[in-house]
């Protein structure tokens, strides 16, 4: 996750988030939609039987469990064979997303919530509420795929209380 830029509003007052489809946002809007709570990059696990998404505190490789941000965001899809990118096409596909992401939000017609930095105007509200996985998370190194179990969790996939 890149850390989120600032737009100004639309010409009718309302910011871009409120008037504008993801397929219509610039580069600078798509990237200031990431709330960077980090939830999108900790490691899953789908049950095969029921495509239930099982969620995990492991956090990524290059995920800064304090900043709740991408080590190499740059190149993390080269860097993590499994990194998967957002896009206006992939987010309605990724069931995976957490119920807070922004990205999805926008593509169900929903408002952000209120400790988004777009809306609160701080970037530290996302971790102030709690929503982030910052000190939530376990290092991935040294662990299989197999172990995953053993660190299954419930709020990465769970809304605000």
């Amino acid at each position: 996750m890149m850390p989120p830029h600032s737009e100004p509003s639309q010409p009718d007052g309302k910011p871009f988030w409120q008037t504008k489809s993801l397929k219509q946002m610039n580069a600078s809007e798509w990237e200031a939609l990431c709330d960077g709570c980090g939830r999108c990059c900790l490691n899953k696990l789908e049950d095969y039987d029921t495509a239930e998404i099982l969620w995990t505190n492991i956090g990524c490789r290059l995920l800064d469990d304090h900043t709740c941000l991408c080590r190499n965001y740059p190149d993390r899809h080269a860097e993590v064979a499994d990194c998967l990118p957002l896009t206006p096409e992939t987010v309605p596909t990724m069931a995976w997303l957490p119920p807070t992401c922004a990205y999805r939000l926008i593509d169900e017609g929903k408002p952000l919530y209120w400790w988004h930095y777009l809306v609160s105007g701080e970037r530290e509200s996302v971790h102030q509420a709690g929503i982030s996985v910052r000190g939530r998370t376990v290092a991935e190194k040294g662990l299989t795929v197999e172990d995953f179990e053993s660190y299954l969790v419930q709020w990465p996939g769970e809304g605000p209380d």
